[in-house]
């Protein structure tokens, strides 16, 4: 990757993450606490750094289900022609941002926000070398006050692309 593509893309991930970051700050205040409930096991001590929450209840909305997401442009072609992931970055945090700001696009045509996602299936390459970094970057975009209900699974490679690490698949409840 040329330095100046590289820049491009450093440059995107930093408007990512800032937008991602203002998105979470905007959501986690707008939400309706009656649409749904966290849920935790009784005798719980809340002061784990969890990603996620044990369960949601939803009282009320409309679901959405989100299909999977990676830091490639949602259209893209079929079958897959590598050369159109060449300017991504391909480290996990990075890989993670993109995916995140992927998944907002998803959720707000549909009428929502990230904050409407209440279950998260993250499927990884690496989780060891990866999840950290993942971790990180996903709470960026989630703010403080939300974490979906979610599980981690450790794939071998990505259909995609094999230089990718991470997809995630969501289902949301957005605003009746």
């Amino acid at each position: 990757m040329s330095a100046s593509n590289r820049n491009k893309q450093l440059f995107r991930c930093l408007a990512v993450s800032i937008a991602a970051t203002s998105l979470a700050l905007v959501a986690g205040c707008s939400s309706d606490p009656q649409r749904y409930e966290y849920i935790h096991t009784a005798g719980v001590e809340l002061g784990y750094n969890m990603p996620y929450t044990p369960a949601i209840k939803v009282h009320s909305g409309k679901l959405v289900f989100l299909s999977g997401v990676t830091a490639a442009p949602i259209y893209h072609s079929h079958p897959h022609v590598p050369a159109e992931f060449d300017d991504l970055s391909f480290d996990a945090g990075s890989q993670a941002t993109l995916t995140m700001a992927n998944l907002k696009l998803a959720v707000e045509a549909a009428g929502g926000q990230l904050s409407d996602i209440v279950q998260l299936t993250r499927f990884m390459v690496d989780q060891d070398a990866n999840q950290d970094a993942i971790n990180a970057a996903i709470a960026v975009a989630w703010g403080s006050d939300h974490r979906p209900a979610s599980t981690s699974i450790e794939i071998p490679r990505l259909a995609t692309d094999p230089r990718l690490v991470l997809e995630i698949a969501a289902i949301a409840v957005v605003p009746e």
